[in-house]
């Protein structure tokens, strides 16, 4: 699973930059100061979270007893739901799609709680 998670935040970090250049260069006039600063704020947490990605492959590498995989998929979900509803929320102006926000956040702190749990519980040399 290794390999799984450090591909994975590659991919997530490449599309951030290219979602990043998107919003700064193709959309910049088609949305008002709220759907930018929304647009923005999905940029900003996937590359967060993208760099948890990354630090859950390289951890998994060096610790081999307790898999870090439910920390990963909770990363993962929060990128999608959370990050994915604000970019839908910011260039569609469907607000329902916000509901879903909510959801992604939790998933983003099931991550890092799950992490959290591992680590407490891990010896680390």
């Amino acid at each position: 699973m290794v390999k799984f998670w450090l591909i994975l935040s590659a991919i997530s970090g490449f599309l951030t930059v290219a979602l990043g250049a998107f919003g700064a260069h193709s959309l910049k006039n088609l949305l008002d100061d709220y759907g930018k600063s929304i647009y923005e704020k999905a940029i900003l947490y996937q590359m967060f979270h993208t760099m948890a990605l990354f630090g859950v492959g390289l951890l998994q590498h060096f610790i081999k007893q307790h898999s870090l995989a439910a920390a990963g998929w909770g990363f993962l979900m929060g990128i999608l739901l959370f990050s994915g509803s604000l970019y839908l929320l910011a260039i569609t102006g469907t607000k329902w799609l916000g509901a879903t926000t909510p959801i992604g956040g939790i998933s983003f702190l099931f991550g890092w709680a799950y992490l959290i749990w591992v680590l407490a519980k891990t010896h680390l040399t």
